[in-house]
C-alpha cells in the first residue's frame, strides 16, 4: 500500500517534536503523496518554512492575513482540497482550540472550515496530556470523528518521563497507510459494545446504580470504529458526548440493555464493559415514596437481573469473540478467571476497583489485566483511550491471525 496521489494537508504546530516532521514529509513524498503544509507561529520556532517547502515541493502557508495566499488558495480551498488533514505535532493548545471551535489563525480557521477527516498526533508534557482539560478536549474531538494517534511513553525534552512523546514518523506513516487502505483491519466485522451503568428504579425519583462513567466503553467503541468495524454502542445513562459514525442505543435498566443486546445479534464480536446492576427492585413504586412518621424504612425486595455476558457466551449464535469486563475489590486474577469460566466468554479485562487515592470509576486512567483462555497479561496504568487502543489491536490480531 502506498499514498500515491493522496492529498494530505499537514498542520505543524509548536513543540520540539516538530523537528521530526521533515522525516515524515520525506516518507509521505516517497510514497507518492501530495503534501501541503500549514506552519503555525509556534511550529516555526522549531522548523522553518523553507525546509518544509523544500521537502514538500509546495508553498508553506503561515499567515491568515496574507492577501496573496488568500487570493490564490485561501483557508477554504486549503481545507477542501485535501483527502486528510494531519496535525503533527498537535499541542494541547491547538486541540483545545479545535474542541471549542476557535479560529484565530490560519491553522485553526482552516480546521473549522473543513469537512475532511482529521488525524491528530498529540505531543506534549505528560502532565499536560493527563490533565482533565486535555482529556476532555480529546474525548470531544474523538466523538466528532477525529482519528487520534496516542502519544507514547518516553523521555521528554523537559527531562521528565511519561506518556506524551509523539509517535515516530514511521509509525505515523503506517497509520496513514492504514487510513487510506481500502480495507481496514476490522472492515466488514460487526461489533457490539455495552457501556456505562444501569439504573434500577426504586420509585419515581430514586434508583439503584453505580459510579461507572462509561469512558472505557466509549473509548473502545470508537477504537473499533477507527479500525473499520461496524459498531453498535448500547449505553446506559452517562454524561459523555455521543460518538460519531456508529449506531447508538440508549437504555436505562439492565433489562433494557439485555433486550437491546439480544436484538443486535448476530455480531462478530461483543465487548461488555457496562457495569450492569445484578439486582433490580421487584416492585418499584410509580410515585415518590414518602418518609414514614414512625421512622421505619421501607422493605425492598430485590430480584436478579438477566446476565447479559453469560447469555452471550451460551447462545448458539454467540459472537465469535465475547469479551467481558470484571471490576474486583480483591483476588483480581482469581476472580476474573472464575468469571471467564462461568460466563463462557473468551476474554476478560479485569481491573481493581481502586480507592479514593487511585479511583477507576470515572477516572481518566485504568489499570487492567487481560485474561484469555490460554494466558494473561498485566498492563500498566495508562489512559482509558490507550487501553482501548491496545485492546482493539489484540482484537485485530485475533481476527487476522489466520489470514
Amino acid at each position: 500500500m502506498n499514498l500515491k496521489n493522496r492529498r494530505i494537508l499537514l498542520i505543524v504546530s509548536g513543540g520540539i517534536a516538530a523537528i521530526k516532521i521533515p522525516e515524515l514529509i520525506r516518507l509521505m513524498k516517497k510514497s507518492g503523496a501530495h503534501v501541503r503544509c500549514i506552519l503555525t507561529q509556534g511550529g516555526a520556532q522549531f522548523v522553518t518554512p523553507l525546509s518544509l517547502a523544500a521537502l514538500s515541493e509546495n508553498n508553506v502557508y503561515t499567515d491568515l492575513w496574507s492577501l496573496k495566499d488568500e487570493t490564490e488558495m485561501g483557508h477554504i480551498r486549503l481545507s477542501r482540497e485535501a483527502d486528510l488533514i494531519l496535525i503533527a505535532p498537535a499541542t494541547a493548545h491547538i486541540m483545545a482550540k479545535m474542541a471549542h471551535g476557535l479560529a484565530d489563525d490560519l491553522a485553526s480557521t482552516t480546521l473549522l472550515a473543513s469537512d475532511k477527516p482529521v488525524m491528530i498526533v498529540p505531543a506534549m508534557n505528560h502532565k499536560m496530556w493527563e490533565h482533565p482539560a486535555t482529556q476532555q478536549n480529546l474525548e470531544t474531538l474523538r466523538a466528532r470523528g477525529a482519528f487520534i494517534l496516542e502519544p507514547t511513553m518516553g523521555d521528554m525534552a523537559c527531562g521528565e518521563v511519561g506518556v506524551g512523546r509523539m509517535m515516530e514518523p514511521v509509525e505515523i506513516f503506517a497509520s496513514l497507510e492504514n487510513f487510506f487502505s481500502a480495507s481496514k483491519p476490522l472492515h466488514g466485522k460487526k461489533a457490539l459494545v455495552t457501556a456505562g451503568p444501569t439504573r434500577e428504579p426504586i420509585d419515581a425519583v430514586r434508583y439503584i446504580s453505580n459510579e461507572s462513567s462509561g469512558r472505557q466503553g466509549y473509548a473502545i467503541a470508537q477504537a473499533l470504529r477507527d479500525a473499520g468495524a461496524d459498531v453498535t454502542l448500547i449505553t446506559g445513562p452517562v454524561d459523555l458526548p455521543a460518538p460519531s459514525h456508529m449506531n447508538i442505543l440508549r437504555v436505562t435498566t439492565a433489562r433494557e440493555m439485555y433486550e437491546a443486546t439480544l436484538n443486535c445479534l448476530p455480531v462478530d464480536l461483543a465487548v461488555c464493559t457496562a457495569a450492569v446492576a445484578d439486582w433490580a427492585v421487584a416492585h418499584p413504586s410509580s410515585s415518590k415514596m414518602k418518609k414514614r412518621d414512625n421512622g421505619s424504612s421501607p422493605n425492598l425486595t430485590l430480584t436478579e437481573n438477566p446476565d447479559i455476558l453469560k447469555t452471550l457466551g451460551e447462545r448458539e449464535n454467540r459472537p465469535s469473540l465475547v469479551i467481558g469486563f470484571a471490576a474486583e475489590t480483591e483476588k483480581l486474577a482469581e476472580n476474573a478467571l472464575e468469571k471467564l469460566k462461568n460466563k463462557k466468554c473468551d476474554w476478560i479485562v479485569a481491573n481493581q476497583v481502586g480507592d479514593k487515592e487511585n479511583p477507576i470509576f470515572g477516572a481518566e486512567q485504568n489499570q487492567v489485566m487481560l485474561i484469555t483462555r490460554t494466558h494473561s497479561e498485566e498492563w500498566p496504568r495508562i489512559s482509558k483511550l490507550a487501553v482501548a487502543t491496545r485492546l482493539v489491536q489484540k482484537i485485530t490480531d485475533h481476527f487476522t491471525k489466520d489470514k
